[in-house]
């Protein structure tokens, strides 16, 4: 599995599983760590979750699928805004490390943009690190001013920006992926299929067919031959999970990638990103 490098020097796998909508029914926990284990199997080595899915379930489920294998996975997890103080922060930290059976988290988001002044969010995140809780940290739902504002109390140390980032949804690539390329911030790319919902597009299935692969790989091998881009789709399936990772193996053609920006431009000016 290929890394991108983070600012302090750790790196980051570029293909992880993603645990949204997951570990909400306890009916189903069993199966979805299932799912995870075969990918850690597979060679997936990130896992994405937060406390806002399931409402801690799925931190708890993804504890179940690495029981015993800790030390081969990077974790991302994340903070709600309104947990983003000071005093709130250290305590949310701590029952998501009692959720997830760790001692330390390897990169901790915030969320979405909230009302706790930044400065003091990333205070808070440096104390974490510094103790041994986090390894790194970073923020999600942020767009190019807020990361401006961010890089002023991050201490240079902003490992990431967790985005929705696909084929369908590339506002981004107008201002915000070049200024964290220039900043050496990796991103990370959430919901890589648009909810499932570019998948039949006559030009994606084309270039499937062209290469006998699927055009959900199609989807993520265009992110991942990005510079400095992680992709995290739901893995909640073995099925899904074996599909996923064959995407590491699809090298796009310049007529692949033409016909891809035909069919999905790219930004002609700027535009917020689109959060969901």
């Amino acid at each position: 599995m290929r890394s991108v490098k983070l600012p302090s020097g750790n790196e980051m796998p570029v293909l992880g599983l993603g645990t949204w909508r997951m570990g909400e029914d306890e009916r189903e926990r069993g199966r979805e760590a299932d799912a995870l284990r075969y990918g850690l199997d597979l060679g997936f080595t990130l896992i994405d979750t937060a406390e806002m899915y399931g409402e801690g379930g799925a931190e708890e489920m993804v504890a179940e699928a690495i029981r015993g294998r800790r030390d081969q996975v990077t974790i991302v997890s994340k903070v709600y805004p309104y947990n983003a103080s000071r005093r709130a922060a250290i305590e949310a930290c701590a029952r998501s490390l009692t959720r997830l059976n760790t001692d330390y988290i390897d990169v901790y988001l915030l969320h979405w943009p909230g009302s706790v002044p930044l400065e003091e969010t990333f205070a808070v995140f440096q104390d974490l690190r510094e103790a041994g809780k986090i390894r790194d940290f970073g923020v999600s739902n942020f767009d190019l001013d807020l990361m401006q504002e961010a890089r002023q109390s991050d201490g240079g140390l902003t490992a990431t920006n967790q985005i929705y980032y696909n084929l369908a949804q590339r506002n981004a690539e107008w201002a915000l992926l070049p200024w964290m390329r220039k900043q050496r911030i990796p991103a990370m790319a959430y919901s890589p299929f648009d909810q499932g919902r570019m998948l039949g597009d006559p030009a994606l299935v084309a270039v499937a067919e062209r290469h006998g692969a699927t055009a959900a790989q199609v989807a993520l091998a265009w992110l991942l031959e990005q510079e400095a881009m992680v992709a995290i789709p739901k893995s909640s399936s073995q099925e899904r999970v074996k599909e996923n990772h064959g995407a590491l193996d699809l090298a796009l053609t310049d007529e692949d990638r033409e016909a891809l920006d035909a069919a999905f431009p790219p930004p002609s000016h700027a535009a917020p990103i689109e959060i969901i």
